[in-house]
């Protein structure tokens, strides 16, 4: 497997994460910035693990603006490999809605110029976030935590933009998400555990760790009614596919 999203930098101990869930089976790890010092610190752990790549973003509740002098410098790194996280939160409105709308409208071009996905934050603003990527033909990308309805998903589907799921639907309470796993086609299909966010069922209590994505790998291969190994092999395709200069 691939953790297409997860907070390295906000472990207790970073590297015994990556070691743990590197002996857990996952080959990669893509450790998402969401402002400056911690872009630059995700771009040091992927220079030092073979594991790990980066993304170099700003996230929307954030009240400083982004450093778009620092982020336009750091896309060409060789190890990084989005631009996330970025996107929209209303129900933390540390930073107006209209400014938020802005940094996305300029991460989407920013996105189509660097050929780099966007690894897509979205809390009670989904209709602004499908309106600015609608508004960018072309653009690329994933909605990280996919927490939304069917309905909601056939129409980021259609754009062209993949699902990311999460321990969430390891909840017995999320019967609807589930749905939504059992349906996603499976080229758009990626998994992450959000660390220290997202703390699979049965964990209660803790702080998630890049291991614990085998919880979701196990319960996503249970509701596709497929082997573990095949969705394996399929989610880190569709990873490599996405994220493209993973190597």
């Amino acid at each position: 497997m691939i953790d297409t999203h997860v907070h390295l930098g906000s472990l207790e101990d970073p590297e015994l994460a990556i070691e743990e869930a590197v002996g857990a089976g996952v080959v990669g790890l893509i450790t998402m910035g969401v402002d400056s010092a911690d872009n630059r610190a995700g771009i040091e752990l992927a220079e030092n693990h073979a594991a790990v790549f980066a993304g170099v973003g700003h996230h929307p509740v954030n009240v400083e603006p982004p450093d778009w002098m620092q982020i336009e410098k750091l896309v060409g790194h060789p190890r990084v490999v989005a631009l996330g996280e970025v996107g929209l939160d209303y129900a933390h409105l540390e930073s107006p809605a209209e400014l938020q709308r802005a940094w996305l409208h300029r991460f989407c071009d920013l996105a189509i110029d660097t050929q780099l996905p966007l690894s897509i934050h979205t809390r009670e603003a989904e209709s602004d976030v499908y309106e600015i990527l609608r508004a960018h033909p072309g653009v690329r990308g994933v909605i990280h935590y996919f927490s939304l309805s069917w309905d909601w998903a056939v129409r980021f589907l259609d754009l062209g933009i993949h699902l990311s799921f999460s321990g969430l639907i390891t909840r017995p309470s999320r019967g609807e998400l589930r749905q939504v796993v059992g349906r996603c086609p499976e080229n758009r299909l990626l998994l992450e555990t959000d660390a220290p966010f997202g703390t699979p069922h049965g964990h209660r209590g803790e702080a998630n760790r890049p291991a614990w994505i085998v919880d979701t790998w196990h319960a996503v291969a249970e509701i596709r009614e497929m082997p573990t190994t095949a969705l394996g092999d399929q989610e880190q395709s569709n990873a490599r596919t996405l994220f493209s200069r993973i190597v």
